[in-house]
């Protein structure tokens, strides 16, 4: 049995409405006091009037203090229940891929709150960002070695977010980890580090959105902002693109992207910029650059609600700066990972901008996020990631 978990009075809608996290001021702390759990314990969660609404792990020292993990009261969350949602999550995956390199756990929408893992053949990169996985990690371990046999598992647990949970930061791996990830995209070959690369290593969520580029791309000049390892630029160069400019602010991403040039037989028409996206992006137009596609694919500028006015300026910068480096009939391919600006408004951003320009805009594409990265229908911080396929033409 489950130490119980009380909500205060109506505080029980979202959960019934399919919501899986309770917030600290939705807990009636006169009856369950949050400081009588550690972090991490299971719970059974409970209306004001003591009828049972699930099991949840908890955490008093953060703002979201509990994540509901079935809607069964007392369930035994251990080695036998998080071997079954792998296995339903791989089982997934396996359906929708024909190779073994996807995202294999996407947190609540495959049933496990808090859970990264994604996978490069025999190789498997997992992060956890809350106190109630971080305490079944010997059996998140145990468990995928069971299922898959990796030849090595590598715990990136080194993201900001798990400061918010009042969780250290590390990266475990084992000796004889490898030192790059081999991963393979739209027929494409890439490497990137296993162990100091961005996140997970990877961003597998664009795989679709990168899958359209040979409609567009070939024989045209492209500049790729924010290019980290090159995987929009390289699959645009590959695709037939007759020059792919990277821009990154990062010297070892560039590095990468110019590695992983060499590797798909396209460095004599990839070339690097270092430097400010900003800066780089108001040279080449005082220089009179003009390309044919213009892909901006920045980090989150809103990673928080707080960040959203200096965020939103950046979103409309970034697009005015790509959209006067087109030329006449140009494609921007616009992209946010940012979960506080939402698709409507990158749409008016880009509305916005064109309008400043006097450019003539035609949305030709919309991508999200690919299956791997499911959505949970009632979490929209689930549903991330947003890209258009835009035409800019001068009005």
């Amino acid at each position: 049995m489950n130490k119980p978990l009380q909500l205060r009075k109506n505080e029980e809608r979202r959960v019934l409405a399919g919501h899986l996290w309770i917030y600290s001021n939705e807990v009636d702390v006169a009856a369950t006091a949050l400081t009588a759990f550690e972090p991490g314990e299971l719970v059974d969660v409970r209306d004001c009037r003591g009828r049972a609404l699930g099991t949840a792990y908890v955490n008093p020292h953060s703002l979201i203090c509990a994540r509901l993990l079935s809607r069964r009261a007392c369930i035994n969350f251990g080695l036998e229940e998080i071997t079954q949602r792998l296995s339903n999550a791989l089982a997934l995956r396996e359906r929708l891929f024909d190779r073994p390199g996807y995202r294999l756990v996407y947190g609540e929408a495959d049933g496990l709150p808090g859970l990264v893992v994604d996978r490069y053949g025999d190789v498997l990169v997992a992060q956890i960002t809350t106190a109630g996985m971080e305490r079944c990690k010997d059996e998140i371990t145990q468990a995928l070695h069971q299922l898959l046999a990796p030849r090595t598992l590598i715990y990136r647990n080194d993201t900001s977010i798990r400061t918010m949970e009042n969780l250290p930061m590390y990266v475990e791996a084992p000796e004889d980890a490898p030192a790059w990830l081999e991963v393979e995209e739209n027929g494409q070959y890439f490497r990137v580090p296993a162990l100091g690369g961005q996140k997970t290593g990877w961003f597998y969520d664009h795989r679709l959105g990168r899958s359209r580029l040979p409609t567009y791309v070939q024989g045209r000049r492209v500049l790729d902002v924010f290019s980290y390892a090159g995987a929009w630029g390289i699959q645009a160069a590959v695709a037939g693109a007759t020059q792919v400019s990277c821009v990154d602010a990062s010297a070892t991403a560039l590095e990468l992207a110019r590695d992983n040039a060499e590797l798909n037989s396209v460095a004599d028409r990839v070339s690097v910029h270092q430097g400010d996206a900003f800066e780089v992006l108001k040279a080449m137009n005082d220089a009179g650059e003009r390309f044919d596609v213009v892909i901006v694919d920045p980090p989150a500028f809103i990673k928080r609600r707080k960040d959203a006015k200096a965020g939103l300026t950046a979103y409309q910068r970034i697009n005015r700066l790509a959209m006067q480096l087109l030329g006449d009939e140009g494609v921007l391919i616009s992209a946010s990972c940012s979960f506080h600006l939402s698709t409507d408004e990158l749409r008016r951003v880009i509305l916005q901008e064109g309008a400043h320009l006097r450019r003539r805009l035609r949305v030709l594409e919309q991508h999200r996020q690919g299956p791997d990265h499911p959505v949970h229908p009632a979490i929209e911080e689930t549903d991330y990631l947003k890209t258009f396929f835009v035409q800019v033409a001068r009005d």
